[in-house]
């Protein structure tokens, strides 16, 4: 069996972050979760994560600048825009700053492990 995915997801509402946790670790993936992108930051800070899930709007520190982060220090982890900012010129940021997928809230399950799936292959 290969290695077991570590997912860091942040976002601020409690009860999604609950229900994407459980479902994930269901499918086999390590889940750790921040409320919020300085959480999510200082735990970057510690340990390396395969993918980060990111909400867009989030208190002090938003998924934009979390991903931001990632990319001016050169982490190799995997970004994934997990929101309900379903705005065309938001996505071409996220994307333009180095998200390799962007999926709006509500989301599916299935199209989330699809993602997951498809930006760990590359």
């Amino acid at each position: 069996m290969g290695k077991q995915i570590r997912l860091l997801y942040a976002d601020d509402e409690e009860a999604l972050r609950y229900l994407v946790k459980s479902q994930l670790e269901g499918e086999g993936f390590e889940v750790v979760t921040a409320d919020d992108g300085d959480t999510a930051i200082d735990l970057l800070k510690k340990d390396p994560y395969d993918i980060l899930l990111l909400d867009i709007r989030m208190p002090r520190v938003n998924g934009v600048e979390v991903l931001k982060y990632l990319r001016e220090r050169k982490i190799a982890s995997r970004v994934i825009m997990l929101t309900a900012v379903d705005d065309l010129s938001v996505a071409i940021e996220s994307v333009k700053n180095g998200a390799n997928d962007y999926i709006t809230k509500p989301y599916d399950l299935q199209v989330l492990l699809s993602s997951i799936q498809r930006v760990m292959a590359k």
